[in-house]
């Protein structure tokens, strides 16, 4: 697998992919493109880059042509930067260890849902 980051600026409520909208920590858009084992390329939107003990994980939702998700599906993969930054992904072998990965960023979400629906600035009058 390989991977391309790129940074965009710009925003969109109905496009998480354009910012991070749907509770990523992120401040900037991000997409990093997947180069699959059939050598088809999946672009997907970085949402968060989280620790489990020692061991750093990204969540990356796979979009469509249109720069969308409808499918709400996330895609979990150790991530490490290389010296020269460039950032490195791998496959999560062992099922515990995609277990806690996948776990943990669950809580995540649910941490983002409850803090945005206590946030009064996001009330509407």
């Amino acid at each position: 697998m390989s991977e391309e980051l790129n940074k965009n600026a710009g925003c969109s409520p109905e496009d998480c992919a354009s910012c991070g909208g749907c509770g990523s920590p992120l401040n900037e858009h991000r997409t990093i493109t997947l180069t699959m084992d059939d050598d088809s390329e999946v672009v997907c939107a970085v949402l968060t880059t989280f620790k489990v003990g020692e061991k750093e994980y990204i969540a990356l939702m796979p979009l469509d042509e249109n720069g969308l998700s409808s499918q709400g599906e996330v895609y979990l993969y150790t991530f490490r930067l290389s010296p020269s930054g460039d950032p490195l992904l791998d496959n999560i072998e062992d099922d515990d260890e995609y277990q806690a990965a996948g776990d943990a960023f669950n809580e995540l979400l649910e941490n983002a849902r409850l803090a945005a629906a206590s946030d009064p600035e996001d009330e509407n009058p």
